[in-house]
């Protein structure tokens, strides 16, 4: 199995940054693509940022200029530095990747148990 861990959020004010990471471990042999998603209360879960093997990266609308998503492919991390938080940043991150866990495998998809980022007004 491929287990993701995230650290990094916690309570900011508006303006201020938090830097989120996320370490998979366990039986990889390939990650495709990681990323960030978010859910907010009452709110479907939405792709925050993701990264490929390669480093082509994609943003939500709503976060370009302001987060930057990066990625350790030697540690098999990925990072989440999100400057200039506002109010509607605030909800539970996941981190998701698409991985094999051995030459051949079918490519799944994994997910973290999530991290809270509450950015107060």
């Amino acid at each position: 199995q491929v287990q993701l861990v995230e650290s990094g959020g916690g309570l900011v004010q508006a303006g201020g940054s938090l830097r989120l990471s996320c370490a998979a471990s366990g039986s990889i042999f390939s990650i495709r693509t990681i990323g960030w998603y978010r859910q907010a209360p009452g709110v479907q879960r939405e792709l925050v940022a993701g990264i490929s093997s390669e480093g082509s990266t994609n943003y939500a609308d709503s976060v370009k200029g302001r987060f930057t998503i990066s990625r350790d492919n030697a540690k098999n991390t990925v990072y989440l530095q999100m400057n200039n938080l506002k109010p509607e940043d605030t909800g539970v991150y996941f981190c998701n990747c698409l991985a094999v866990r051995y030459s051949g495998d079918y490519w799944r998809e994994y997910w973290g148990q999530g991290t809270q980022v509450t950015v107060s007004s």
